[in-house]
């Protein structure tokens, strides 16, 4: 019996993220811009520093790579200097955003001077969630990328309205979703269950998280017949895109917590599947919960403030405080302002990634494409740029610096150890002994 061969294209795909939150959105996003019918061969790269996530926060993200490994930067660029791949997604912060974007144009350039062919990779960027602060430098930096994706239709007309005023090419911004929403439609559950998504860092003093998570536990005693659950992102001394100085864990070990109130970590996808009520500041839970209709709610306790992000959700319907929700308010989200954030609850989602995938599509189709080109030059942003670069171990025009850290072979053993040693003082350093030197500092 004959067996017919496979109309799929393989596609070569690399993810560069820097924490387990880009990790997922890196990954997920390459599958679902990906041109159909495309047979995906996807290896991660997780960028070396504060934020790698650990063994235990990949498994938690659930996504799975052909090969995962962590890089320098420096190494990153001379393995896309010899690799062929058909698309990079980088996710990451915008300032390495844009070092890698010089560094990968300077490695094509060098590989077609050497090879005497310009083929390169699509370039792929975008951000992990709502956007809500330095709208400008963060677009700026990400600039250069062929695509630059928007996660609603609000950031794409925001991000288009930046680069023409600044007169950068606009035609990257492409509008998608963000690329981990799905999952059931909501239906109530015995037992009622209120879920609060904690954030790293907003709030960030002690005093407003030690409220927050006093007003949780209230809620619990004032709801026995309710399970309350606070679900964290990380265990104390693993780090994610931010920094989490003040734990909810420690915070919680000098409280008496009712018999219904429960730590809860683990895939939010699957905490969501038994929740009720969605409670944050400002998460990015909040959408992939009003994606599923799940009854949502903003906190304003500490106010509507752009510090907290709670701004961005202005309009939605959904902002209230913890002495209404403990009077058995349920918030009615505003249809409209949904639509424009990408949260396509009305089952359009699945086709939020055509445009992308045509997009990509016709660049592959074009076979070599023209340098990249970011906004940001040595001419543009002399005072900016060079720095930037530096702190990512590369020169003004993209080479590497000498000295700069890479390695063409795997660390050995004793380096491994003395890597992860590091990296825990480091980690240890900046959870542990800079909020204290802060403290100090404001005696």
């Amino acid at each position: 019996m004959d067996v017919p061969a496979s109309t799929s294209k393989s596609l070569r795909v690399a993810v560069l993220a820097d924490s387990d939150t880009r990790w997922k959105w890196g990954a997920l996003t390459a599958n679902r811009i990906a041109p159909a019918e495309s047979d995906i061969r996807l290896d991660g790269y997780l960028l070396r520093g504060r934020a790698t996530p650990t063994a235990r926060q990949l498994q938690e993200v659930g996504v799975r790579a052909d090969s995962l490994r962590e890089v320098t930067g420096v190494e990153f660029l001379r393995t896309l200097r010899e690799a062929e791949y058909d698309i990079v997604v980088l996710a990451l912060v915008g300032g390495a955003v844009q070092a890698m974007l010089h560094g990968l144009g300077h490695a094509w350039q060098e590989r077609a001077a050497s090879k005497g062919s310009a083929k390169r990779p699509v370039v792929v960027t975008g951000y992990v969630g709502v956007v809500y602060e330095k709208l400008a430098d963060g677009l700026l930096l990400r600039h250069g990328a062929d695509l630059v994706l928007a996660n609603s239709r609000q950031d794409a007309e925001r991000f288009t309205a930046v680069y023409e005023g600044v007169g950068a090419d606009a035609s990257s911004v492409t509008e998608v979703a963000l690329p981990f929403l799905g999952g059931d439609s909501y239906e109530k559950h015995d037992p009622y269950t209120v879920v609060f998504a904690a954030q790293p860092s907003v709030p960030e003093s002690r005093k407003d998280r030690t409220y927050l998570l006093e007003r949780l536990v209230k809620h619990a005693r004032l709801h026995p017949d309710r399970e309350v659950l606070l679900k964290l992102r990380s265990k104390p001394g693993e780090h994610t895109t931010h920094i989490e100085e003040q734990p909810y864990q420690k915070l919680a070990q000098r409280l008496d917590l009712p018999a219904n109130f429960r730590l809860v970590y683990g895939h939010m996808g699957d905490v969501l599947d038994r929740t009720d009520l969605l409670v944050t500041v400002s998460s990015t839970a909040a959408l992939e919960s009003l994606h599923r209709r799940i009854p949502t709610v903003l906190l304003t306790d500490l106010g509507v403030r752009e510090s907290l992000g709670n701004h961005h959700f202005v309009g939605s319907g959904c902002l209230a405080s913890w002495d209404q929700l403990d009077a058995g308010h349920r918030p009615t989200p505003d249809e409209e302002w949904v639509a424009r954030q990408g949260v396509a609850a009305d089952g359009a989602y699945e086709t939020a990634f055509d445009a992308a995938r045509t997009r990509i599509a016709e660049l592959l189709d074009k076979g070599e494409l023209p340098s990249l080109a970011p906004y940001y030059t040595p001419v543009t942003a002399p005072g900016y740029l060079p720095g930037i670069l530096a702190r990512h171990h590369l020169a003004p025009d993209g080479s590497p610096l000498p000295g700069a850290p890479a390695a063409d072979t795997e660390p050995g053993p004793v380096r491994q150890i003395v890597r992860r040693a590091a990296r825990g003082a480091y980690r240890h350093g900046v959870q542990r002994v800079a909020p204290v030197i802060r403290r100090m500092g404001e005696l």
